[in-house]
């Protein structure tokens, strides 16, 4: 287990394949021995006559360390870390201490199998694994994310066989496998026994190019045996004109339809020799790279793309099928493309969605040595001799088994691993197998073994000089540039933890802007939890530390763009919107409609387009508008429909809400024409709304109603102002308990992290805000004048033990008895940091259950996550306005308001804003939404906490990555301004 080797007793890697070769799948409930270390492993466990009685049984493929969850694990329970090894980094050592789980099963030996090879086959193991079969030693294998086949023809016997499997957790081969996830081990992926017909092929490599100048596909299949030689084979497709083709000769196929991830085209077929029939799915298409840029088909792809590990809450790194598909299904509805398989390959069956469905894929390696840049990148696999072997293996295993895969575009060398001569074996490997596809590596930024220019979280200044090739020069002239005449991805960037990521738009921008900018991979598809138990019973969802680990990265692993039982993210959604392949503006002056297909092969002729009329969020009208027929690239702009032309140009039949003023919103949306395997016809692929001026008329405003209250001293129409503290104390006979200014909120994980600006300082937003004492300010009344119609106040506002204190007013003014109206002006001290928010924090009862709003909605926005909600009414009880972040954290923002009735049963208070506001609404506080670590622990507390703000700052992703970005921060005074009225038969 301490060997540097990738393993002993193996079969040559190969493709995968389904063939009428009989097969044998051995999963299923296996006897299962744990030990935490050598002195507990059984002597004698592989003897076919060991007496397993009194064994556990444990499901096969599973890990071991989910066993017992969600109460509680029931062998050694999971880890996460993200860079930091959990044991001494001591190459090729690893500790005593050393989880180990002992399998066995029985299983009959096949009857009537044709003569020829029988294998014994494991998709994966973590990370150690020695095989035997009857008592007789196959040998061990390493590579968790790797196939590995033994040869068992000699050993296998008819009747009853046992097959037995040592799995320890940790081995040499762990320092490979580093890669920011769980520390789980187990036989996680299915067992199978495969019939090897003798004179049938040991590998099948297909070869399927696309010329795109004529259209011409050229199928040639490389069928060799176990010594490499030819194995002569017949090709059958029937839909390629095809009958018994040799299948060693280039055939020419003029008029194929070629494969991308917009129009998967695959053609079936078989692959015949003397004993054996394989069933092939090719698609033809050429992946190269041309004039700087990365192309298939001839064509520059722009990569919307996410990184996805495999993962499920509760079986953990066993995913079914099922799952699978749900990834592809939700990734296709969301205008994801392109999928980077982090840090490993998938199970093999995610690949043949990919190919069906249509993803864009990098194959990566199993292969990271991140913790190895804690101590300077001393001793790294990477550049170390030893260690030469076990990378390359790696390498061609990932390269083998998924060759045939046309929807793989790049083969990744690994993740964070340094540089180093072994990385340069591998890609000098991979480019001598197969040059039909390029090498992705980005751990070497001078990037001189691959074919593309790839980053993680360069912010979007740099990225900006990148796709200008202005960006600061490689080590080297020659590698210089090298790289200045490569393609650029973000092959990783908007790490989506927690509420965020914020300021997708602006990096989106740059790649419609740049051609060498080929898009990027969001941080990362799903968020990593485990399902766990409370004491009271409860389900929750755990993270780094909740299982007692000594080392651990606390919520890091929680950082999707979907939440842990893939519910989508704000951020997913805001990811769809601004990816979205079709473009429409609409221009309400001119009465038209501009359509972009931004589809790289897709025409439109897919789509539909509907329109919908909106007054103050109710509807008026709605209809349907012909989409033009657009190649991919093309743009056309299109008139109104006359039925939009004339409904735009009614009067409104209904009122608006008291006090306000009514707002036209023309939305066009365009569908799926027709029923998709990812999503059925009607689907939303993208949308955009305009303002539509009313025509000329009156002023919509309601008169003020006849029970107005009189104003009396103290009282603003229906505001109390505590004449000793001169804040709110009621609105009519609604209590208000609290109402301050507040500057401060609950961190986000964005805000725990560090900007690129402050690394040198190592301080977060939180820390700065919380060194500025924003979390426990202090007020201190300085002046109050009331009067009958205007109540000011001034306060100084700071923190314990610092004279740096904001100054802020209230005026309170009233132009109708049953309203009043505040200005709140907020000067903050010129020594404070850049402010999460600027608002008034009110606690009011705990009946106003409701919220109704017009404004960006249904779900939350933040100033740098705003594109995916629209304006429009909405409505939500106070349950549905939390976002449910693993890790809690400040969420359910709702922006633009421009008013919002917090009611209970119709009754409650009405707040407009002057012009908007920004609301949000919970049953807890901001202090307590800081302190939980988990939503379980949130508990109502009796009130309702409304906070108005004028000003909310950005999300950013410095959790890891840029922080926000300038225009979203806020600086300098800012003036809260709003309405405020009672509303309900009871005023209250």
């Amino acid at each position: 287990m301490e060997s540097v080797l990738p393993g002993e007793g193996r079969l040559a890697p190969r493709s995968w394949w389904d063939s009428d070769a009989p097969s044998l799948l051995l999963d299923g409930s296996w006897k299962f021995h744990f030990s935490p270390d050598a002195a507990g492993l059984t002597i004698g466990f592989e003897e076919p006559g060991h007496d397993d009685a009194e064994w556990d049984l444990l499901p096969v493929p599973s890990v071991w360390q989910l066993a017992g969850l969600p109460a509680k694990p029931r062998y050694s329970p999971p880890a996460y870390t993200n860079v930091i090894y959990p044991f001494p980094v001591d190459p090729p050592h690893v500790p005593d201490a050393n989880p180990t789980g002992e399998y066995r099963v029985s299983f009959d030996g096949p009857e009537g199998w044709p003569a020829g090879r029988r294998v014994l086959r494991f998709e994966g193991v973590d990370s150690h694994a020695t095989v035997w079969l009857n008592g007789v030693l196959l040998g061990w294998s390493t590579g968790s994310r790797l196939a590995a086949e033994f040869d068992v023809t000699d050993v296998l016997r008819p009747g009853e066989n046992v097959l037995a499997v040592r799995v320890r957790q940790w081995s040499a081969a762990s320092y490979l496998e580093d890669q920011d996830m769980w520390w789980v081990s187990g036989i996680f992926r299915s067992v199978s026994l495969l019939c090897r017909p003798a004179g049938a092929p040991s590998d099948v490599f297909v070869h399927a190019d696309f010329e795109a100048a004529t259209g011409t596909g050229v199928l040639t299949v490389d069928a060799t045996d176990a010594a490499g030689s030819p194995v002569a084979g017949r090709l059958d497709f029937p839909d390629l004109g095809l009958a018994g083709a040799d299948a060693a000769v280039a055939h020419p196929l003029p008029g194929v339809r070629p494969w991308t991830a917009e129009t998967p085209v695959l053609y079936d077929g078989t692959l015949t020799s003397d004993t054996e029939v394989i069933t092939l799915r090719v698609g033809f298409r050429r992946v190269e790279l041309r004039d700087g840029l990365l192309q298939v088909n001839g064509v520059p792809l722009l990569l919307r793309g996410v990184n996805r590990h495999e993962w499920d809450p509760e079986t953990g790194r066993t995913i079914s099928l099922e799952t699978m598909r749900q990834d592809i299904a939700l990734m296709k509805q969301h205008n994801i493309n392109a999928v980077r398989t982090s840090h490993y390959p998938p199970d093999r069956r995610f690949l043949d969605l990919c190919d069906e469905w249509g993803l864009w894929v990098i194959d990566e390696c199993d292969l990271e040595t991140h913790g190895f840049f804690l101590n300077e990148w001393r001793n790294n696999p990477s550049d170390e001799p030893m260690w030469q072997p076990a990378l390359l293996d790696r390498m061609q295993r990932t390269v083998e088994r998924d060759k045939n895969h046309p929807s793989i575009i790049l083969w990744s060398l690994g993740n964070e691993s340094g540089v180093g001569r072994n990385l340069s074996a591998m890609a000098r490997w991979v480019k001598s197998r197969d040059s039909s596809r390029l090498v992705h590596y980005e751990g070497d930024w001078d990037s001189g073994d691959v074919d593309v220019y790839s980053r993680m979280y360069a912010d979007v200044p740099e990225v900006e000089q990148i796709g200008l090739l202005t960006e600061s020069a490689a080590a080297t002239d020659e590698l210089d540039a090298h790289r200045r005449s490569l393609p650029f991805l973000l092959c990783e960037y908007a790490h989506a933890m927690g509420n965020g990521p914020g300021g997708l738009t602006e990096y989106q921008d740059l790649f419609d802007a740049h051609p060498r900018l080929q898009g990027g991979f969001v941080w990362e598809w799903l968020d990593q939890a485990i399902t766990a138990r409370n004491a009271d019973g409860d389900d929750y969802f755990a993270y780094g530390g909740d299982f007692g680990e000594p080392v651990h990265d606390g919520n890091f692993i929680t950082d999707g763009l979907l939440f842990p039982d893939r519910t989508p993210s704000p951020g997913l959604l805001e990811f769809k919107k601004v990816i979205a392949p079709v473009k429409l503006t609409i221009d309400p002056q001119t009465r038209a409609v501009r359509i972009d297909n931004r589809h790289d092969f897709l025409d439109t002729s897919g789509f539909t387009l509907d329109w919908l009329l909106e007054d103050s969020g109710a509807r008026v009208d709605s209809g349907t508008m012909a989409m033009p027929l657009l190649a991919a690239g093309e743009s056309a702009t299109v008139g109104w429909p006359a039925e939009l032309t004339a409904a735009a140009a009614l009067l409104p039949a209904g009122t608006t809400p008291p006090g306000t003023h009514g707002e036209r919103w023309i939305s066009v949306t365009a569908r799926l024409a027709a029923d998709q395997p990812w999503a059925t016809a009607g689907h939303e692929i993208a949308w955009q709304q305009a303002q539509v001026e009313f025509p000329a008329g009156p002023d919509r405003r309601l008169a003020a109603p006849s029970s107005a209250r009189q104003s009396r001293h103290g009282s603003i129409g229906p505001v109390t102002i505590d004449p000793r503290t001169g804040l709110l104390a009621a609105v009519g006979d609604l209590a208000v308990h609290d109402a301050r200014v507040t500057l401060w909120r609950a961190p986000t994980d964005n805000d725990h992290g560090i900007p690129h600006t402050e690394r040198d300082t190592g301080k977060s937003m939180d820390t700065r805000w919380r060194a500025m004492g924003l979390h426990r300010l202090q007020h201190k009344l300085i002046d109050l004048e009331v009067g009958d119609q205007e109540i000011t106040s001034t306060y100084h506002v700071g923190p314990a033990g610092s004279d740096q204190r904001a100054v802020v007013a209230y005026r309170w003014t009233s132009a109708e008895p049953d309203e009043a109206h505040l200005a709140m002006k907020v000067d903050p001290p010129a020594g404070w940091p850049v402010l999460p928010r600027v608002g008034l924090a009110l606690e009011l009862p705990g009946r106003l259950q409701h919220l109704d709003w017009f404004g960006l909605g249904p779900g939350e926005a933040y100033p740098d996550t705003t594109t995916a909600v629209r304006v429009g009414r909405f409505a939500s009880d106070l349950a549905g306005l939390q976002t449910p972040y693993v890790f809690p954290q400040e969420n359910g923002n709702r922006r633009s308001v421009r008013w919002a009735s917090l009611t209970d049963s119709g009754a409650g208070i009405l707040l407009i804003g002057d012009p908007l506001i920004d609301v949000t609404v919970r049953p807890w506080s901001s202090a307590a939404l800081a302190e939980a670590r988990h939503p379980d622990e949130l508990t109502p507390d009796g009130f309702v906490h409304l906070d108005i703000d004028a000003a909310v700052g950005g999300v950013g992703t410095a959790a890891c990555g840029p922080g926000v970005l300038p225009a979203y921060e806020i600086t300098g005074p800012v003036t809260l301004q709003l309405r405020l009225r009672l509303v309900g038969a009871d005023e209250g």
